[in-house]
């Protein structure tokens, strides 16, 4: 079984030893280091080349967004988790827009922290129960005062799939979806489905953040 390779960051011994904790027992992960603050972090980056940091948002001296967008300068396939205890979509947004691979609230469960751990390594995007609608509301409100994400290649989709997408950036729901497209919602999932695997992805709010950087939404061409 590969083992997963896991960097610490946080100033709190606390939170460490806690992360620790609820890893601990997990056979795929390896805690293979602790760092207090984001200066350690790039320089523990550079000598264990972990396939996950942990990282938190909010560190004396420099942030975590900080340290991720160092990190990501050398380093682009890094992948990196942001913690935070912040709700508010100005910091998903700024730490996706400087490198990080997803991120989670503090109060989020063994099970999540594992899965979101699991997915980054696989070079995945992961957001947080709870920040998803953050996330594209402020892509929306970003895009209505003219700043545009960095263009991204797209991907082939079919004319279906390009209508659920725009929903998906929109905010609907799969019911709300269906209803405007005259098909079911579980139609409406599968389609989500099968694009999530086409783009690689594995989140509603990285579709949304797709539809926007690709140009899809909302030009809905």
């Amino acid at each position: 079984m590969r083992k997963i390779k896991l960097l610490i960051v946080d100033d709190h011994l606390l939170i460490r030893i806690g992360v620790i904790n609820l890893l601990k027992s997990n056979p795929s992960i390896d805690i293979v280091g602790e760092a207090e603050n984001g200066y350690e972090a790039i320089t523990m980056f550079e000598k264990l080349k972990p396939n996950v940091v942990l990282m938190d948002i909010s560190m004396p001296d420099i942030s975590g967004i900080e340290a991720t967008k160092k990190i990501k300068a050398k380093h682009p396939l890094a992948n990196i988790l942001i913690l935070t205890i912040f709700e508010n979509e100005d910091y998903v947004f700024n730490a996706i827009r400087n490198g990080a691979s997803g991120v989670l609230h503090k109060n989020i469960g063994q099970k999540e922290l594992i899965e979101a751990i699991i997915t980054v390594a696989d070079g995945k995007k992961y957001f947080g129960q709870g920040l998803t609608q953050l996330l594209i509301e402020n892509l929306m409100n970003k895009y209505e005062e003219g700043i545009n994400p960095t263009p991204k290649e797209k991907t082939f989709l079919t004319k279906r799939e390009i209508q659920i997408l725009c929903s998906i950036a929109e905010g609907l729901s799969a019911e709300s979806t269906g209803e405007r497209l005259n098909i079911s919602a579980r139609t409406v999932e599968t389609h989500k489905t099968n694009m999530m695997q086409k783009l690689n992805i594995n989140s509603t709010a990285a579709l949304a953040l797709y539809a926007f950087e690709s140009g899809y939404y909302p030009n809905k061409k």
